[in-house]
């Protein structure tokens, strides 16, 4: 009898310690995945100028304050994903907060039992209810109310769980590219002219009027495959005026993808580098302590898809009114059963009676001007 009695005892000790290597690996995994999204942020706007880690700007976010609701809290499925809101702006010299609008706009989702990464991007022009019951663009939400706001903009609409963000600017990027040598690209005839001319406005120092642009950039001159620098990366990046927001998007995942596949060729100490130098004027509410850490290990992790909403089927883009050029999910809940089996392979998902209630709203205020 002893010896049973021991061997149990042996066992339950070796089911607790199978229990805290797996823990270990979940969250090895998902400090892992922070790392992967500090490479991601070299495209989403990039992080700034010269600092250090030490220097990232760490905002403390009440939970009370980030409001999910009760369909959300008793999902289970949500519970195994750890969904992070990346937030790049349009701005400069670290202004980062309340007052910017987000131009780029992402939920990454991490399986954490699996590690895999799914990225969605909500376009910024998306007619939504802003997180105060206001409707309006998309990108109003982070403007009106910083981080905060924009949190509970994606929970409430989307049916999500999202307490942790990032958010960059955009001058970052072309340090970082730079630091990895230029990323591969292949920029089309119509892109070169708006390519160039964004560099003009970016090259320009703040405050300086238009006729003091400093012409001091290195042109692309023909379309096909080529080595962008950082400069005409981020520009191209930015191009908007051909093709619509969803166009804009897909040319910054192709630079995402590239910037990806050079920080996966690079060694540790380079990636490193690359983040002491760019890290200052990051804002965000997640804890970086332990990221460099395991940063050898980060090109483990790879991005197994992605995408954009409101999705295709079931969106329009017009004017709405005063509201200006606006892209209406025109049947949100449809989009939120869409969302979910996208990211957490939810094909039964029923969205809460809140996202029903904000689609009415929407389809309500769209048909007037014809959507």
């Amino acid at each position: 009898m002893a010896k049973s009695s021991n061997h149990g005892r042996k066992s339950t000790e070796s089911k607790k310690a199978a229990l805290r290597r797996k823990k270990a690996k979940r969250r090895r995994r998902i400090i892992l995945f922070t790392v992967e999204i500090i490479a991601l942020l070299l495209l989403l706007g990039a992080i700034a100028t010269v600092g250090t880690l030490q220097k990232m700007e760490k905002i403390d976010l009440s939970e009370e304050d980030i409001v999910l609701n009760e369909k959300v809290e008793q999902n289970e499925v949500l519970k195994g994903y750890r969904n992070v809101a990346l937030f790049g702006v349009d701005s400069r010299k670290g202004k980062l907060g309340k007052g910017q609008r987000t131009d780029t706009i992402i939920i990454a989702s991490i399986n954490m039992d699996t590690g895999d990464v799914k990225l969605c991007s909500v376009y910024r022009d998306t007619y939504l209810n802003l997180g105060n019951d206001s409707y309006n663009k998309a990108n109003g939400a982070y403007a009106n109310g910083g981080a905060e706001q924009a949190l509970n903009m994606l929970n409430w609409n989307l049916d999500m769980n999202i307490k942790e963000y990032v958010t960059v600017g955009f001058d970052g990027l072309i340090g970082a590219i730079d630091e990895l040598g230029g990323v591969e690209i292949d920029v089309q005839e119509n892109e070169i002219e708006h390519l160039n001319n964004y560099q003009r406005s970016m090259y320009m120092e703040e405050g300086d009027p238009a006729s003091k642009i400093n012409n001091n950039i290195v042109e692309v001159t023909s379309p096909g495959l080529q080595t962008l620098n950082g400069l005409q990366a981020t520009a191209y990046c930015r191009i908007r005026y051909v093709g619509d927001d969803y166009a804009r998007t897909l040319r910054q995942r192709k630079v995402l993808m590239a910037v990806m596949d050079k920080v996966k060729q690079s060694n540790p100490a380079t990636v490193l580098k690359i983040l002491s130098d760019q890290i200052e004027n990051v804002q965000t509410n997640i804890d970086f302590d332990e990221m460099t850490q395991i940063l050898s290990e980060a090109s483990k992790y790879q991005i197994v898809d992605q995408t954009g909403m409101p999705f295709e089927e079931v969106r329009k883009s017009g004017r709405l009114g005063k509201k200006g050029s606006c892209i209406v999910p025109m049947d949100l809940t449809q989009n939120v059963r869409m969302l979910h089996e996208f990211l957490f392979d939810e094909s039964d998902y029923e969205p809460s009676d809140q996202v029903k209630q904000y689609s009415q709203k929407i389809q309500s205020d769209a048909a007037p001007y014809g959507f």
